[in-house]
C-alpha cells in the first residue's frame, strides 16, 4: 500500500514539474499582431499544444481618476459606472441605452479542461455570477453622462443582445430566445417573456448575440461552440458554432455554419448584409488562428471545427472530413490571434470626424492563450466605398490603456455601440464601467 502511495506521489510530482517547467517556457508568438491582421494575414504552422499557453491578464480595476487613452482627436470619458460586469449594449429609438449586465452561467463538470477553464475566469474577472439584469441608462440633458441608471428587465438566464423589432424587444438568453412587448420610453418591463426559440446551453460559448435583419422581418442569433474544437464529439455541437435566422413566427433555420464562436453582429451600411466578428480556435500557439471580421451569406460555411482560415486542416480534429475543405469559406479580415474579437459596429452613426466616418469598430476583450497578450482594446477597420475592408488596411488603435504598465487589466471592451449625439459607447465589463468616445468639438445632438 505505502509503494503505491509512493508511485503516485511521485506521478503528481513530475506531473507537477511538468507543469510548472512548461509554464515557465511558454509558447510565444513570433509574429506581430498586425502581420496576422488584414485581408491576406501570414498563417504560419501551428505549434499544437497539449498543455495552453497561459496569460490572461490579471484584474486590478480603474483606480483613481484613470481611464482609457484614446486615440489622438477622440476624448473618453465615463458615461455610466457602479455596474455589474456590463457586457452588451443596445439603442432604443428614444435614446436610452440598454446594459445587459451578465456573466456565464455555472459550469457543469468539464473535467480537467473545465477546471483550468474555471481557474482562468476567475484569474480574469470573469469567475462572478451573473446579474442576469438588463439595466436602463438615460442621459436626458445631453452632457454625456447617464443620470438615469435604473433596472429595466430582472430574472433572466445570462442575457446578452438585445434587438427592437415590432414593437417586441427580442432577448439572447444563454438557453433561449426570447421576447417582450415594448413601448418607447419605458424605463421597466415586468411582463413574463415568451419563449421564441430554445437554445442548446452549456460549454465554452454562453453568450447569445440578436439582431434584425436588414429588411427588418427577421432576426439573426448567434450560438457559439460548445468546445474548443468538438472535442466533446459534434453531437454536443448540435445547432452550436452557428448563426441562426428567426422569423417572429417562431420559425427558424441555420443561416450560417463552421463559425467557433459569433458574438458582435451588424448589418452593413453599403451591402445591407450580415457581418460578424468572430473568435477562432485555441491551443495551435500564439499566432494561429487569427479571430475575423467577415460578411456571411445565407449557406456559408467556415470550416470549423476541422478548418480555419479558408481551408487550413485543424490535424487535431476527429473524425476528418476532406469533402469540406474546399467549401470552407475564407473570412473577410483577420483581426489578429486570440484578440477575442466581441463587439462591432459600423461607423454610420458616429460623429468622430473624418478619419472614423467610413469603418467598423470591434472591441477586442483581451487574450488568454498568447504570449504576449493580444486584443484588451478598441480598434478600427477602415472600409472602402464597395462595402469591404479597404486595400491593406491593419486595425487601427482607438481605446487603448486597458492594461496598466504592469500588464494589469484595468478594464476588459465588450461591446461597441453609438449614443444618439453620434458617441461610441464601450462596455467594460471588469471596470464595470461604460465609456463614451467623442469627439471634443461634437455637442449632442439632442
Amino acid at each position: 500500500m505505502l509503494k503505491h502511495v509512493l508511485r503516485v506521489l511521485a506521478i503528481v510530482v513530475v506531473i507537477v514539474i511538468g507543469v510548472v517547467v512548461y509554464l515557465a517556457w511558454p509558447d510565444t508568438a513570433k509574429l506581430s499582431v498586425a502581420q496576422v491582421a488584414g485581408a491576406r494575414p501570414d498563417i504560419t504552422a501551428p505549434r499544437v499544444q497539449t498543455l495552453p499557453t497561459v496569460g490572461v491578464a490579471d484584474v486590478v480595476g480603474w483606480q483613481g481618476n484613470r481611464k482609457p487613452v484614446a486615440a489622438q482627436g477622440l476624448q473618453v470619458a465615463a458615461f455610466a459606472s457602479g455596474l455589474d460586469h456590463p457586457r452588451w449594449l443596445y439603442r432604443l429609438p428614444n435614446g436610452d441605452v440598454l446594459v445587459a449586465e451578465t456573466n456565464s452561467p455555472k459550469r457543469e463538470g468539464g473535467g480537467i479542461q473545465g477546471w483550468v477553464m474555471g481557474l482562468l475566469m476567475s484569474k480574469a474577472g470573469a469567475g462572478v455570477p451573473s446579474a442576469n439584469r438588463i439595466t436602463l441608462l438615460r442621459d436626458a440633458d445631453g452632457d454625456g453622462v447617464a443620470e438615469v441608471k435604473t433596472a429595466f428587465m430582472t430574472g433572466l438566464n445570462s442575457p446578452f443582445g438585445m434587438a427592437l423589432m415590432d414593437g417586441q424587444l427580442y432577448i439572447g438568453n444563454t438557453d433561449a430566445l426570447v421576447r417582450v412587448p415594448y413601448k418607447d420610453g419605458q424605463t421597466t418591463i415586468t411582463a413574463t417573456p415568451e419563449t421564441i426559440v430554445k437554445l442548446n446551453p452549456g460549454g465554452n460559448h454562453w453568450a447569445r448575440n440578436v439582431i434584425a435583419a436588414a429588411d427588418g422581418k427577421t432576426l439573426y442569433v448567434s450560438v457559439g461552440s460548445a468546445s474548443n474544437i468538438a472535442e466533446g464529439g459534434m453531437a454536443a455541437e448540435k445547432y452550436r458554432a452557428n448563426i441562426l435566422q428567426v422569423w417572429p413566427d417562431k420559425q427558424w433555420r441555420v443561416f450560417g455554419a463552421g463559425i467557433r464562436n459569433a458574438n458582435g453582429m451588424a448589418i452593413n451600411p453599403v451591402t445591407k448584409q450580415l457581418w460578424t466578428v468572430v473568435n477562432e480556435r485555441d491551443m495551435l500557439g500564439s499566432d494561429l488562428a487569427p479571430d475575423y471580421l467577415t460578411q456571411v451569406e445565407f449557406g456559408d460555411h467556415f470550416g470549423w471545427p476541422w478548418y480555419y482560415w479558408g481551408g487550413y486542416p485543424d490535424t487535431r480534429v476527429e473524425p476528418k472530413n476532406p469533402s469540406l475543405q474546399e467549401y470552407s469559406k475564407r473570412p473577410d479580415y483577420a483581426l489578429g490571434p486570440h484578440v477575442a474579437a466581441l463587439g462591432l459596429t459600423f461607423s454610420t452613426d458616429t460623429k468622430l470626424g473624418d478619419r472614423w466616418a467610413s469603418g467598423a469598430f470591434v472591441g477586442e476583450h483581451g487574450s488568454w492563450n498568447r504570449k504576449p497578450v493580444s486584443g484588451y482594446k478598441v480598434v478600427y477597420v477602415p472600409f472602402a466605398a464597395n462595402g469591404y475592408p479597404a486595400p491593406g488596411a491593419k486595425p487601427v488603435e482607438v481605446l487603448t490603456g486597458f492594461l496598466d504598465k504592469d500588464g494589469k487589466a484595468q478594464g476588459r471592451p465588450v461591446g461597441v455601440i453609438t449614443d444618439k449625439a453620434g458617441a461610441l459607447l464601450v462596455a467594460d465589463d471588469v471596470g464595470n464601467r461604460i465609456w463614451r468616445v467623442s469627439a471634443p468639438t461634437a455637442t449632442a445632438a439632442r
